[in-house]
């Protein structure tokens, strides 16, 4: 796994609440999404996201509590792009063994990718994606730009 963060996810109650403090009152620009469902800023190499709390916990099934009895999901979750769908079944095997819990294993995704998350041993969890409209370039850097 290469040393890099691709994606920042932060659930939120209310998209449209959210997207008007970034847009209108911090002056950023959105570069993508679906207007009701998922706001995406370019962050220099690196993309913020903005999701419904609940959409994000359900799709990562981010129940915390198999990992720390008594903890719910904080909201934020981390994301790792790849290059292929092979390399997402690689990193979620090699975080595994590295004493990761693998909390959705690896499935084709209803946007077109292919996507999994685990969980480091303190609980943060990672989104593992190989996102086929997105380019990752050799530095790691990610854009919301389409592969040439």
């Amino acid at each position: 796994m290469e040393q890099r963060l691709s994606l920042v996810t932060l659930g939120v109650r209310d998209l449209a609440r959210a997207r008007k403090f970034y847009e209108e009152g911090l002056g950023w620009s959105r570069n993508g999404g679906v207007e009701a469902e998922v706001a995406f800023y370019q962050l220099g190499g690196m993309i913020l996201a903005l999701w419904g709390r609940d959409s994000l916990a359900a799709d990562g099934r981010l129940t915390l509590a198999a990992i720390e009895p008594g903890q719910s999901f904080g909201g934020l979750a981390l994301a790792y792009n790849t290059r292929s769908e092979a390399e997402v079944d690689a990193v979620l095997a090699e975080a595994a063994a590295a004493g990761g819990l693998v909390l959705k294993p690896a499935e084709k995704t209803d946007w077109g990718g292919y996507a999994g998350y685990f969980a480091d041993p303190d609980g943060h969890p990672w989104e593992v994606a190989w996102n086929p409209f997105w380019t990752l370039r050799d530095d790691g850097r990610v854009s919301l730009e389409a592969p040439a």
